[in-house]
């Protein structure tokens, strides 16, 4: 991403925002307790009405998660740009946001959560877990600005995601997954439909 833009919006002191998207799909009989991460997170995220630290501490939990996780690791993909308007990143952060909530069974309802009277003896278990997260930071972040459809570049975007959080410079994080809760499945079929760019690692 080191167009001529770039270099000389560099010289002229221009602030360098980068937005980016990463897909990570886990397959197996052990994925399913991911999503009590997955939830734990987008609970305290939406109790702290969407603080940025919380949401960067959470981001942390998940990554972290997520490379004691990484022999699941199925198959991957990310996206991104580079903005030097504060605005037009905003902009495309919505854009990811929407696409990202629409996605199959991606948006937890805490509302409407199992309650010990209507919990069936045993829940079906997932195989499949697709993680979406996108963020938005200040800089040039090399692991972040490159294919990560490869276990080593995968494993070293979501340590650089981890830095980032610690170096306080996110804008901003979101993070959706499918399915939402447990109980829910995402089967091979709705896979294919719902995540066609995944690129097996």
């Amino acid at each position: 991403m080191g167009s001529l833009g770039d270099r000389f919006n560099k010289l002229t002191g221009k602030t360098r925002f980068v937005v980016c998207r990463i897909f990570i799909h886990l397959a197996g009989d052990e994925v399913a307790p991911i999503l009590g991460v997955l939830n734990r997170t987008a609970q305290n995220a939406v109790e702290s009405d969407g603080d940025l630290k919380v949401l960067g501490e959470g981001l942390v939990d998940i990554c972290q998660k997520l490379l004691e996780m990484s022999i699941y690791w199925q198959s991957a993909a990310n996206e991104g740009d580079v903005f030097w308007k504060e605005e037009e990143a905003g902009d495309y952060i919505t854009e990811l946001f929407t696409d990202s909530a629409q996605r199959y069974l991606s948006e937890p309802d805490f509302d409407n959560s199992t309650s010990e009277e209507n919990t069936p003896l045993s829940l079906p278990v997932t195989r499949n877990v697709v993680v979406m997260i996108t963020v938005a930071f200040k800089g040039e972040v090399p692991e972040l600005e490159t294919n990560l459809a490869d276990r080593l570049a995968l494993e070293e975007g979501l340590k650089a995601l981890i830095n980032l959080h610690y170096q306080g410079v996110l804008e901003a994080i979101q993070v959706h997954f499918s399915p939402a809760q447990l109980g829910d499945e995402l089967t091979n079929d709705q896979l294919l439909l719902n995540f066609s760019e995944l690129i097996p690692l």
